[in-house]
């Protein structure tokens, strides 16, 4: 055992012993880390199981928040990493490893230290890590030997940086490079800060351009606006303008809805939900509620009618099929296993309708709300059925499209 191998181990003991006279004191971040898994009872001599994620979940996972392109930007960036025979994991914002690269030089490390796609590498789940302590702190961490506080993961050593959305301040998960103890240069916490600017940089472009899109197709509705007006995408930064906003972002409350909010700083403002985004009106005396109509007679789409003007979006089967079970449930709404079961008569496949109401919010922003699902309240809205029941949803089997079309002639 090295030197600092020892002293580390020292500090270690002295902690779970509770000696803390006379023993120099570990790094502050390190102590913290050991208090918090403490506190979430791990066993520093134990070897705790945690369930890892299905594959279904995985995949749901890795779509979210741009993880998928960082991924993709990150690998050859690594490459050289994982061919000198080290680990190189990324983890969503709740520790869950979505992506393993590589195996270290010794055979088994990497599952003892539970580095398993899906698995969770958070701390008070699995004892002291960089993965943990990194999306704690915000900051890049290395960790090293006994500075983990499960004994049989002494043999690693750990350096992880924050992945973070510079659009939302928010961090979306971490990027980690594990390897034995005596293979763990101080250069890789470098390395690993390295690749995750890289990938806040290509979360910040993805972000630039969508903000463009916004600003390329609804700009054309400021026109049609009386007073000041502004377009803002879903975290409140400035698209388009007429004399409403001066800043470049603004604050947007959490769970906006359509209708009249006061944001502060600005004053009470009416909100159109827009694909991508809100229409942020100056006050009215009498604003004009929004109105959604989802027309099934025929190609199935809903158009959506307020202040600032009409706009319409085509909707696949599943779509209008989703769309159709939520109008229905009234607002009350509904969750995921019950959607499950009037789409495809099985509540199990809550992951499938979650990914596809995700892909839905895209197209229609905050008509829809979440928790339960359902249309928001300050928003009119009804349903256009084709003049008999063979032509509503031609093929579809959704419970809810069958009892549709059997109350038509």
């Amino acid at each position: 055992m090295d030197t600092s191998e020892r002293v580390r181990a020292q500090h270690r003991e002295a902690h779970l012993g509770g000696r803390t006279k006379g023993v120099p004191p570990a790094r502050a971040d390190v102590v913290a880390s050991w208090r918090r898994v403490s506190a979430a009872g791990v066993d520093p001599a134990g070897r705790p199981q945690v369930a890892p994620l299905d594959a279904t979940e995985v995949q749901r996972r890795r779509t979210r928040d741009g993880l998928n392109l960082i991924a993709d930007r990150l690998t050859p960036h690594l490459q050289s990493v994982v061919d000198s025979g080290h680990l190189v994991v990324i983890t969503d914002a709740t520790g869950h490893v979505l992506w393993r690269s590589g195996r270290p030089g010794v055979r088994g490390l990497a599952d003892d230290l539970g580095f398993v796609v899906g698995s969770v590498w958070t701390e008070g789940n699995v004892g002291t890590n960089a993965i943990g302590t990194a999306l704690v702190l915000g900051e890049p961490v290395q960790i090293q030997g006994s500075e983990h506080f499960v004994e049989t993961h002494a043999r690693w050593g750990c350096s992880a940086a924050p992945l973070r959305d510079p659009w939302t301040e928010q961090v979306v998960g971490v990027v980690d490079i594990s390897g034995p103890r005596t293979a763990m240069h101080p250069s890789l916490l470098a390395t690993a800060s390295m690749a995750a600017r890289l990938a806040s940089m290509e979360l910040l472009e993805r972000h630039r351009r969508a903000l463009e899109d916004l600003r390329a197709g609804t700009g054309h509705l400021l026109a049609r606006v009386s007073g000041p007006a502004a377009v803002v995408d879903r975290t409140g930064h400035v698209a388009a303008t007429s004399g409403l906003l001066t800043q470049r972002q603004i604050c947007l409350p959490d769970g906006l809805q359509p209708g009249v909010v006061h944001l502060h700083g600005i004053g009470d403002v009416t909100v159109e939900p827009l694909p991508g985004g809100w229409l942020l009106r100056g006050p009215t005396e009498s604003p004009l509620g929004t109105r959604a109509v989802l027309d099934l007679d025929g190609e199935p789409h809903i158009q959506v009618v307020a202040e600032s003007g009409p706009w319409t979006r085509r909707l696949t089967p599943r779509h209008a099929e989703l769309l159709l079970a939520i109008i229905g449930a009234g607002d009350g709404g509904l969750g995921a296993a019950a959607l499950a079961d009037e789409v495809f008569a099985d509540p199990a496949r809550v992951v499938t309708v979650r990914a596809e109401l995700s892909r839905l919010r895209r197209v229609l922003g905050g008509l829809l709300l979440t928790r339960p699902y359902r249309i928001a309240p300050t928003v009119s809205v009804e349903v256009r059925l084709p003049a008999t029941g063979a032509a509503l949803l031609p093929g579809a089997s959704a419970p809810v499209v069958v009892r549709a079309r059997a109350r038509l002639p």
